[in-house]
């Protein structure tokens, strides 16, 4: 079995437990959302099993193009997901989130991204490329899971459900202090993986700590968005719809960081 085809099998769990998700949104059973989390849970098994393959097989880390990219990507947001999922049961959120998970998967599967493992070029062969990504992209990954809970905090305040009887359904602050919950781990995480890291192996690889090169720019833009978004809330006591809004562009920012500035912006990070 090769790492392409538990690719696949990882893909096809995940979307089982989307549906068990989606169903569970309509039938209230908790035992479909059990089963849900617990197919979940395999299809990050065996995607962790399919990174190992991929490490094997290239030699290195398995984050080095946009294919192997999207694939930890999405990795790390089914790990975030299981482990928000644990502590704080947002079955709710379950199936839109996990959605996410199969669209990054989807678009690394497309014949755009090229999956053939390549040898690393000199600026990437450091274990600071492991330190670097794997962090960074882990903290993104509960900034994604708070992009969710702030629109179902915003769906769930303009219904009015702040004290819905209904089983299971969170009302609308308990959505919100899961966002913040979020944003708590996911930004020490962005911080010490995207800037701190980052920095140090910049320094080392081309002698500078930082270049306004468009990666970083938009990393610093990213970083700032979380950063009020935290500041607003412990310092000035802001929560609810202002916080939400914040997070969202947050998340946003993130992804122009991942998506964009790769193809829209050219600098030395292009070759991710």
């Amino acid at each position: 079995m090769n790492e392409s085809t538990l690719f696949l099998i990882a893909f096809i769990f995940y979307g089982l437990s989307t549906a068990f998700y989606f169903v569970y949104l309509f039938s209230e059973k908790e035992k479909t959302a059990q089963i849900g989390y617990r197919i979940l849970f395999l299809g990050l098994l065996v995607h962790t099993a399919a990174l190992v393959f991929r490490t094997l097989e290239s030699g290195h880390a398995p984050f080095t193009n946009m294919y192997e990219s999207l694939s930890f990507f999405s990795w790390c947001g089914a790990l975030a997901y299981v482990s928000i999922e644990w502590k704080f049961q947002i079955k709710k959120a379950g199936g839109y989130f996990i959605l996410i998970i199969l669209l990054l998967m989807a678009l690394a599967s497309s014949p755009l991204m090229p999956k053939q493992a390549r040898p690393l070029m000199p600026a990437l062969q450091s274990y600071w490329l492991w330190l670097h990504v794997s962090v960074t992209l882990l903290g993104e990954a509960f900034f994604a899971i708070a992009f969710v809970t702030s629109i179902m905090y915003l769906v769930s305040k303009s219904k009015k459900e702040t004290s819905s009887k209904r089983k299971n359904t969170l009302n609308p602050e308990r959505w919100d202090f899961i966002s913040y919950k979020c944003i708590a781990v996911g930004f020490p995480l962005f911080t010490l993986g995207g800037l701190v890291f980052g920095m140090i192996w910049a320094y080392q690889s081309w002698g500078r700590y930082w270049g306004w090169d468009p990666k970083e720019v938009w990393s610093l833009i990213t970083w700032f968005v979380f950063a009020l978004y935290l500041h607003t809330r412990l310092v000035m006591g802001w929560k609810g719809k202002r916080s939400a809004f914040i997070a969202i562009l947050g998340f946003l920012a993130a992804l122009f960081t991942y998506f964009g500035v790769n193809y829209v912006l050219a600098g030395l990070h292009s070759y991710v």
